[in-house]
């Protein structure tokens, strides 16, 4: 049977928006004539000359945080502790069960920046789309803030999934979520002036620490959410395996059965 993919997952590439100035990546990128001596430095009196066209390899050194670029997040990151109490798992210890699974796309693009969507939100998202959630479907959430990767304002830009919305998804079996947005909570910079407000910390990533009563992974990052429908699709994203890490790049990718 043919099989349709599309790419989920952005570039990771420097020089751009997608994260805070203080763990904004870096990336050197040494060419076939910076590496040609590399290689010879391998092979007694070999003169780099004498290699085809006198070329060395390709090879790119990376100053990164395990949250850069499209990643799945541990349930680590989001606290030390999951299900109520026990030890949060890293992503070397995320189930690969969670990582591959029946696609749901929530479309919330209508939706002002830093909205926090509530379960009445899901359900009614649900209704149009004509899908019941089922355990282990990877629920995926189109917001605003996709259009903008890159641009100046992408930190600022999409709703974000509230505590009870996150908790009313896990309740039903989901294990593993995605944003196109930098968090899966509303942006920091909008969240910042309602606690000035309020003085209310609980606001302070309500859908991550969603996670404290029942352990969940999601991924941040995620491209081309509006190509993909509300349902009948799977999505692929196992994480690089980082031994004790709260992150792992993906290369999160939906899948057509055609």
């Amino acid at each position: 049977m043919p099989r349709r993919f599309v790419d989920l997952s952005v570039a990771l590439e420097a020089d751009i928006q997608s994260d805070p100035d203080i763990m904004l990546p870096q990336i050197e990128y040494l060419d076939h004539q910076q590496t040609a001596g590399q290689i010879a430095g391998f092979f007694e009196g070999l003169q780099h000359e004498e290699l085809p066209g006198g070329e060395g390899w390709a090879v790119e050194r990376l100053n990164i945080a395990t949250h850069n670029g499209t990643h799945l997040d541990a349930p680590y990151h989001h606290h030390s502790t999951m299900n109520n109490g026990e030890r949060a798992i890293t992503i070397d210890e995320v189930p690969l069960e969670w990582c591959f699974g029946a696609g749901v796309k929530l479309d919330f693009r209508h939706f002002e920046d830093g909205y926090i969507v509530q379960p009445e939100d899901v359900d009614a998202e649900l209704a149009r789309i004509g899908h019941v959630i089922q355990p282990l479907d990877i629920v995926l959430v189109n917001t605003s803030a996709g259009a903008r990767y890159g641009h100046p304002d992408y930190l600022g830009r999409g709703c974000g999934m509230g505590r009870e919305a996150t908790l009313h998804l896990l309740r039903q079996g989901v294990r593993l979520t995605g944003t196109d947005a930098w968090s899966w909570d509303a942006p920091f910079s909008i969240t910042a002036k309602r606690y000035a407000k309020d003085g209310d910390p609980s606001i302070i990533w309500e859908g991550h620490r969603a996670s404290m009563e029942i352990g969940y992974c999601h991924i941040e990052k995620l491209a081309n959410l509006d190509q993909l429908p509300g349902h009948g699709f799977l999505v692929s994203c196992f994480p690089f395996k980082i031994k004790a890490a709260s992150a792992g790049f993906t290369r999160a990718v939906a899948i057509f059965e055609e």
